[in-house]
């Protein structure tokens, strides 16, 4: 699946498409999880031909693939219009993760049906390279995963791996919004200290 930044050629009315099926899609997930993600009643929400949606999106998963990706370009842009503002790396990891958690957040059916189906994920997804990559940037000034050494892109990734684990937790009901900052921040002061 070629992500909206790799757009391979595609028309302005074919990216227009694509982000109204991804639009749908979600609209549906945030009321009824992934469940409500019916291929045909996004196709019809979305004004498009199931042959169409399909074109797009062969599976379910690649279509809960993209939603999240639309999730991430959400951060990403809030990111670079209010840049965090803590002075050490392990401050700056902690605000992206718990902006991307109050993200998620407004709408819990959403979240959760993602964040579960990512878990089973049968197609690639790119959620856990781009957050840390978006941790590796915000942390490390700008460093990008390429520039990275090894041990660099294993710590923000276990961050990012941490902070899937208790969003999930969350989710269940097992921990508060106030528990989750306080362990991403314990987590974040011992991976992120020498980023």
């Amino acid at each position: 699946m070629e992500s909206p930044h790799n757009s391979g050629g595609r028309t302005r009315s074919q990216l227009q498409r694509r982000k109204r099926i991804v639009q749908a899609a979600a609209a549906l997930a945030s009321r009824g999880g992934v469940e409500a993600m019916q291929m045909r009643t996004v196709a019809e929400r979305a004004g498009v031909a199931l042959g169409t949606l399909y074109r797009y999106f062969p599976s379910k998963m690649d279509l809960v693939v993209a939603v999240v990706g639309e999730e991430i370009d959400l951060l990403e842009s809030s990111i670079e219009r209010r840049p965090p503002s803590a002075s050490t790396p392990a401050g700056r990891a902690v605000d992206v993760l718990m902006r991307a958690t109050r993200g998620l957040m407004r709408e819990p059916e959403l979240a959760d049906a993602l964040i579960r189906s990512l878990i089973m994920a049968e197609v690639e997804t790119p959620f856990g390279d781009r957050m840390t990559g978006l941790l590796l940037r915000v942390s490390a000034g700008g460093l990008s995963a390429d520039e990275a050494t090894e041990e660099q892109v294993a710590l923000a990734g276990s961050l990012s791996s941490v902070w899937v684990h208790e969003l999930l937790e969350m989710l269940r009901g097992r921990r508060t919004y106030e528990q989750i900052q306080r362990r991403i921040e314990i987590a974040s002061a011992r991976l992120m200290v020498d980023i």
